[in-house]
């Protein structure tokens, strides 16, 4: 097999180490050291190349370094070419750190004490129990399902909206734009893990919080053209949102003076919230190679119908 990998270049010297431990026999290379072009069977990318075909004209797949792949321009991708996106256990479990610290972090009104605390403020707000609290993720797939687990575990009443329809042990399921007003009337905490799609961008809005209960707070974790930035500070200014937790926006990084940085009820942290873990993230691409070379299906192979 002949890989080259177009990203970090940190992270691809790991990912070299890796491979010539577990694929002894294969071919790493990173860009834009690319050996014979003709000799590309595999690239590994965050950003393809342009006129990647021409440059690879016997490239087999495209794999996503990360869980999204919607940074790719399908216009210009042949479609016979199958995009592969990154499903491995290391990233999975950053997600569902991150989000049950979130969600813990708000139930528990942390944002309103750390305003406090730099206030200088001694004051006790009631305590409400797990079961008394209603926890709806957007966005079923591999990472939804994983982060509803502890949350199950934990005692929130958790819902789950999806475009289809799924049925997940604890979890209340809605599916479908005609269920999405009630299941967001039901979401004291809402979490975005939406793939980017021409129906979700921008849909994190004025018209979405309006529907949730008064004092909802959000957890944005999907993708940052998802959100509108001054809807998310006029409902936190209203507080129709008590607080959010924000991990990716557009662009990144938040220019100086934009008003995430400073915003009491806003927690904002840089795209961290899950990342590949580059043991986990090679051991499961070799694995989606060796998939493909015996005729199996791949792992997270991106349905460009659907846009993910």
């Amino acid at each position: 097999m002949n890989i080259v990998y177009k990203s970090e270049p940190e992270r691809g010297q790991k990912w070299a180490a890796l491979v010539a431990q577990m694929a002894p026999a294969a071919s790493f290379r990173l860009w834009p050291e690319i050996g014979n072009p003709e000799e590309v069977e595999y690239l590994v990318a965050w950003v393809p190349p342009d006129n990647i075909m021409q440059q690879f004209p016997n490239l087999k797949v495209l794999f996503s370094v990360g869980a999204g792949a919607d940074q790719f321009d399908y216009a210009n991708l042949p479609p016979e070419l199958p995009v592969v996106r990154m499903i491995e256990p290391g990233l999975t479990s950053g997600m569902v750190e991150y989000v049950t610290f979130a969600v813990l972090g708000l139930h528990r009104d942390m944002p309103r004490y750390l305003q406090q605390q730099r206030a200088g403020l001694w004051q006790t707000h009631p305590v409400h129990t797990a079961g008394k609290r209603r926890v709806g993720v957007m966005g079923l797939g591999t990472l939804g399902e994983a982060v509803l687990k502890p949350l199950v575990a934990l005692g929130f009443d958790c819902a789950g909206w999806s475009r289809t329809p799924r049925d997940l042990p604890g979890v209340q399921c809605f599916a479908g734009n005609d269920r999405l007003s009630e299941f967001l009337a039901r979401s004291d905490i809402l979490i975005c893990l939406l793939p980017l799609t021409a129906s979700t961008e921008g849909m994190l809005n004025t018209a979405l919080f309006s529907q949730l209960p008064p004092g909802a707070a959000l957890v944005q974790v999907g993708r940052g053209a998802q959100l509108n930035h001054d809807d998310l500070i006029q409902a936190l200014d209203s507080q129709q949102l008590s607080a959010a937790v924000v991990d990716v926006t557009t662009p990144e990084p938040l220019p100086a003076g934009h008003a995430f940085w400073q915003h009491p009820a806003l927690w904002l942290t840089p795209h961290i919230a899950s990342q590949t873990q580059p043991e986990s993230a090679v051991n499961a691409l070799l694995e989606n190679i060796r998939r493909y070379e015996r005729g199996e299906s791949m792992v997270g192979v991106v349905d460009r119908d659907k846009g993910y």
